[in-house]
């Protein structure tokens, strides 16, 4: 929620009241993912090295400093600067959660998890909508009702950094909410992985070896195509407006595009969790509507407002698509610092998306916005092949694999643990042996 402030606050009076140009809005979109993207690999490291909880607790309390400190700024120099500094913590926030996810869940169960925390952004949307709504009808004088949004989410965002920092798990070793034996068992669980738990030791060849995988970087492409279209985020509200709604009637209109999202990733997550190596093709019938959403914003006459908000609605039915994406780089990457290392990369190219996106915006196509529709079009096209592309990719390396005699390289790995009778040599299961899905050839890839 404290996210997508910046979209709700354009139609309470912050463009206004801080004087911003076309152009400078737009910046204060792109210098958010710019932040992210500079700072994605170090948090990543970080992730790796500290407690992820308590990480992503300090992370989050900056955060909510710093979106309230939005409330103070008066020009773009002061929005610019805490715009930057949100950025900078929220590389830690979808990593994170991906990581936990993969040491709690397994393959097939993170499909679902990670849909079920992501549709919480439909969530946010509509429960902003009616702070939003709240704020228009508060009269504070000189303290305005983009300024209380502001303050309101910001102070909601303070509690849950206390919460994450006492509740949130860092690894299923120490969860306050297991038992010893039940934290064994959910090791255990998770072995059909064959992705490890968790490793604080850096790993140079595992970076290397993400940075040579193919689908390392056609992942890294569908980001980046996927999150073009998502510079809508700062601009629904704008263009809402723009058909001819009140911004009362705008701000209750958004919590429509909260229950689009929520009801087509949830059943979307669902049909990719039930129906066996369908993550792609699911992927791409969510983006259909997509398109016919980008053709009816186009083509549709300009009076014909209700028509063209359902427009608008359909461009929020293909998120599942980047939310399995998601999942299921998580799921076919195996060994800690690659998965680190990919996750950045991808994340990073979710940054690069977004901050592009926002220049599509310029004034000088209102208020049709054909040009940036029509790319927005192209994107989701291009996104729908190169998932085809990766499962394609994928299915020929497990076929692959299935015609390779069995591989013995790490079968028979020990260590040496010191108990009452002196040292003795354990043996290690390959599957907690932090290899890479390249390494480990007992390995097969989730479609």
């Amino acid at each position: 929620m404290d996210k997508t402030t910046l979209g709700s606050a354009a139609i309470l009076g912050i463009r206004e009241a801080t004087h911003l140009t076309t152009n400078q809005y737009n910046w204060l979109g792109t210098i958010f993912y710019l932040s992210y993207l500079v700072f994605e690999y170090p948090q990543n490291i970080a992730l790796q090295r500290f407690p992820v909880g308590k990480w992503m607790s300090l992370n989050i309390s900056v955060w909510a400093v710093a979106l309230c400190a939005h409330a103070a700024c008066k020009n773009f120099g002061g929005l610019f600067a805490v715009r930057l500094i949100l950025g900078m913590c929220e590389g830690s926030i979808t990593a994170g959660f991906m990581i936990v996810s993969s040491m709690f869940y397994t393959r097939t169960e993170q499909t679902l998890r990670v849909g079920y925390w992501f549709l919480m952004n439909g969530t946010a949307q509509i429960i902003s909508g009616f702070i939003s709504f709240g704020t228009l009808h508060i009269k504070t004088g000189s303290f305005e009702p983009w300024q209380w949004l502001m303050i309101i989410t910001g102070i909601l965002t303070l509690i849950t950094a206390v919460a994450f920092w006492f509740l949130f798990p860092d690894s299923p070793t120490n969860s306050w909410f297991l038992t010893p034996a039940e934290r064994v068992i959910a090791v255990q669980r998770i072995k059909e992985n064959q992705t490890g738990v968790e490793n604080k030791h850096f790993k140079k060849e595992q970076m290397i070896e993400a940075l040579l995988d193919p689908k390392t970087w056609l992942f890294a492409l569908f980001s980046a195509l996927d999150n073009i279209p998502n510079s809508l985020t700062n601009q629904r509200q704008i263009i809402v407006t723009g058909f001819g709604f009140s911004p009362l009637q705008t701000t209750l209109l958004g919590c429509v595009d909260g229950v689009v999202e929520i009801v087509t990733i949830w059943t979307g997550v669902t049909i990719a969790a039930r129906w066996k190596d369908s993550r792609a093709y699911v992927s791409v019938i969510y983006m259909v509507p997509n398109i016919l959403g980008v053709f009816l914003i186009n083509f549709l006459p300009w009076n014909d407002k209700v028509g063209l908000l359902f427009g608008i609605w359909l461009t929020g039915v293909g998120t599942t698509g980047f939310v399995l994406s998601l999942s299921w780089l998580s799921s076919v990457t195996a060994g800690h610092t690659k998965r680190i290392t990919t996750n950045a990369i991808m994340l990073s190219a979710y940054c690069i998306g977004n901050s592009a996106g926002p220049f599509m915006w310029q004034a000088k196509y209102r208020p049709r916005n054909h040009i940036p529709w029509i790319i927005i079009g192209i994107c989701y096209v291009c996104c729908m092949a190169i998932m085809l592309a990766i499962r394609r990719l994928l299915a020929s390396e497990n076929k692959r694999r299935d015609q390779e005699p069995p591989d013995d390289t790490y079968d028979d790995v020990y260590i040496e643990k010191v108990t009452e009778k002196g040292t003795v040599k354990v043996k290690v299961d390959k599957e907690f042996l932090d290899l890479t899905d390249i390494q480990n050839r007992d390995f097969r890839y989730v479609l």
